[in-house]
């Protein structure tokens, strides 16, 4: 997800578990939840792991409220650690699952993976609500998906972002 606010730099806000960029947020290198250089962080995936770097722009205006809650969000969330392959198929499977989608909003991660790092922080700028947070997958936020956004607020068709040769 990313983050423009102000005066700040771009920033990418997600959950992996790599740790080759410093958190914005701590300035520390850890895994899980992390606040990234945008630009730094689409240049590592591109190089380090040959992945090419797509974005969906949030069509509806950010109050300064809602930059409020995700920063509130960001402070709450960062450095949550990632789960391991055994909690996150249980947990997006929990998520599924009827039987077990009462109760808890789970607000208060012991982890989180990106997906769920996403929609916590749309839940907190009031754009999504109503599923239990391990229901959402990446999946859920890529052009394929219709999501469900609040107030007519919704994501726009998947733009590549072109990585330049010398870059």
């Amino acid at each position: 997800m990313a983050v423009v606010v102000e005066d700040l730099p771009p920033l990418m806000w997600h959950a992996e578990l790599g740790r080759s960029l410093p958190d914005m947020w701590t300035g520390q290198h850890q895994r899980g939840a992390q606040l990234h250089n945008l630009r730094d962080a689409v240049l590592v995936w591109a190089r380090k792991y040959g992945q090419q770097a797509w974005l969906r722009q949030l069509d509806h205006p950010v109050t300064r409220e809602m930059e409020d809650a995700v920063l509130r969000t960001v402070a709450r969330l960062d450095g949550t650690p990632f789960p391991s392959t055994a909690r996150l198929a249980s947990r997006w499977v929990r998520g599924r699952v009827p039987a077990f989608r009462r109760g808890s909003r789970e607000l208060e991660l012991e982890s989180a993976y990106c997906a769920e790092v996403v929609a916590v922080t749309y839940e907190e700028m009031g754009l999504l609500s109503g599923r239990k947070l391990n229901w959402y997958d990446p999946g859920r936020f890529w052009s394929g998906d219709e999501l469900e956004l609040a107030h007519g607020a919704r994501l726009d068709e998947e733009i590549e972002v072109a990585i330049p040769a010398d870059a």
